[in-house]
């Protein structure tokens, strides 16, 4: 990448952050453009809550380049956090004040007056359909409930960029649905996102373009739909014969699809047509236990650039 692209409202060039001999974040660089829904995909400990610390200015970097808004996180910290809505992996909400308290008290550290903060918390209550908790303690709160709170709490001081670390993690999938519904609503109004997700479906629903990191380098970069064209086929045909007999079978499958993959559990089959995949392998007189065609997704994007799957 050369020079930052002029509407970009965050621009990382050799990015990097060692903590003694470990290297955690290897050198990387992207643009975010304002307005966009950027993320960084990978598993757990390849360098994506390293990233987002570094961003908000909580984290020093050990070498290379880094403007938010044009300006170092590092120099001018106050004024790039002024710009900044941050949800952290954890929710990190005051559990012993009520729900609306929450807001107002946080609104606090960013000097902004009070009558102001009473007004905005009810928007973002209404925004974070919590209304009625208004006057409920946190700790009484589901987890939903609170990681929505945290969102709302982050918008208080109106960021035009929100960083959002795993923002669905350990939610059950009604629960995710409606705070990507949430997130949907933010980028509409012209929030920039930034998240960091290990959940592919995640990535392909929020993302407007992603980076694809593991061991803290980025092994692609593209929108989900482009990086699922360029590395895998159109759809994958998961055959599963039983723990000891995948392996086995891996020599017989040849030319039922253009690749095939082993995992530890299951064998994929990469072909532009899962059922004709599935018929020749029948053909061939193989009878898996299970079988089932789907289209590619970036898990399988994953899987291909770095031998492992994002779940491992």
């Amino acid at each position: 990448m050369g020079e930052a692209t002029s509407n970009a409202v965050i621009s990382a060039r050799h990015l990097t952050k060692s903590f003694g001999e470990v290297t955690a974040v290897d050198g990387i660089s992207f643009d975010v453009a304002a307005g966009e829904s950027f993320g960084l995909l990978g598993p757990n400990g390849a360098g994506k809550s390293t990233t987002m610390r570094m961003i908000g200015g909580v984290s020093q970097r050990t070498s290379g380049q880094l403007t938010i808004m044009g300006m170092d996180p590092e120099l001018q910290g106050p004024e790039v956090r002024a710009h900044l809505g941050v949800v952290p992996q954890q929710d990190n909400l005051d559990e012993e004040l009520r729900v609306r308290d929450n807001l107002i008290i946080y609104g606090r550290y960013f000097g902004l007056p009070t009558a102001y903060l009473k007004r905005r918390a009810d928007e973002l209550l209404a925004f974070a359909q919590l209304e009625d908790k208004a006057g409920a303690r946190v700790d009484s709160l589901s987890g939903g409930m609170k990681r929505r709170l945290t969102i709302a709490r982050s918008l208080v001081n109106e960021p035009t960029i929100l960083l959002l670390d795993e923002p669905t993690t350990g939610l059950d999938p009604q629960a995710r649905h409606v705070l990507w519904d949430r997130l949907f609503r933010l980028k509409e109004q012209g929030v920039t996102l930034v998240l960091t997700t290990h959940y592919m479906d995640e990535a392909e629903q929020l993302c407007d373009r992603l980076i694809v990191v593991d061991k803290g380098r980025i092994m692609a970069e593209g929108s989900p739909p482009a990086l699922i064209r360029e590395h895998s086929s159109r759809e994958v045909l998961e055959l599963r014969f039983g723990a000891e007999r995948n392996a086995a079978v891996l020599g017989q499958l040849e030319g039922v699809g253009e690749r095939t993959e082993l995992l530890p559990d299951r064998v994929l089959v990469y072909t532009h047509d899962g059922e004709w995949s599935l018929e020749q392998v029948r053909a061939r007189g193989l009878r898996p236990l299970t079988s089932l065609v789907r289209r590619a997704s970036l898990e399988d994007v994953f899987l291909r650039l770095t031998g492992r799957s994002l779940v491992d």
